[in-house]
């Protein structure tokens, strides 16, 4: 079994972005405190509303009605694409290309959770998040979105320096995210590890004498060159 599920999406301007989408705990823990929070929610309007009698009832199916569908909508459509809940156990939701959550995947996703509940108690939601490698549920598969850990994603930003360079051949999607995982570790590991690490890739790395204008500079060690091409992979290009 696989048990790095980090994701390489891609946008279309070609930056690559890393993605840790979240397992059906973390997700069930936060949907039940989204639950918790709409029942409090709920008491309240209903001890106020309570004695208003038929408009009173009117305007509790009303907020009823929002915090069930507008309630996870909302909150996903603004700043942090996470509901109270997710943002507690630092989740949030997005496309699956690492673009933002669009209106009208915000609204399919939350829509078919009437189809991941059947038969009952989300059952379908959790095969389906069990059964794939990015744990999307059936509104996340329709949606074209993911839940993922917010702090899990990371830009080139978190890379160490360097000029970017291209690798000598195509890499699949594999080799990519291994090249990007050792560059994302190696600011914790010494310079010798990464370079006994990185000279695993030695085939897909450009040549050590590798310079863009052309010159014979020394050497450059495979550490830094494996650095260079994720840079490269990031977008900086």
């Amino acid at each position: 079994m696989t048990l790095d599920t980090t994701l390489l999406a891609e946008t279309p301007e070609g930056i690559a972005i890393l993605l840790r989408p979240a397992g059906a705990v973390p997700r069930a823990l936060a949907y039940g405190l989204d639950i918790f929070i709409r029942f409090v929610v709920w008491s309240i309007a209903a001890a106020i509303l309570g004695g208003f009698k038929g408009v009173g009832v009117g305007v509790m199916l009303i907020v009823f009605f929002a915090l069930e569908w507008i309630y996870p909508i909302a909150f996903e459509l603004l700043p942090g694409a996470a509901t109270p809940g997710k943002r507690a156990l630092g989740l949030q939701v997005m496309m699956d290309t690492g673009l933002p959550v669009t209106p009208s995947a915000a609204v399919t996703r939350n829509l078919l959770r009437v189809a991941d509940f059947m038969p009952v108690a989300y059952a379908f939601a959790l095969l389906a998040m069990l059964l794939r490698r990015d744990f999307k549920r059936l509104g996340d598969i329709v949606a074209g979105t993911l839940v993922v850990h917010a702090d899990k994603v990371r830009l080139a930003g978190a890379l160490p320096p360097a000029e970017p360079l291209a690798p000598r051949v195509p890499l699949t999607r594999a080799q990519q995210v291994a090249i990007l995982h050792l560059a994302g570790r190696a600011r914790r590991l010494t310079g010798e590890r990464v370079d006994e690490l990185a000279a695993l890739a030695e085939n897909a790395l450009p040549p050590a004498n590798y310079a863009p204008g052309g010159s014979s500079p020394a050497p450059i060690r495979p550490g830094p060159r494996l650095i260079a091409v994720a840079q490269w992979l990031m977008g900086q290009r």
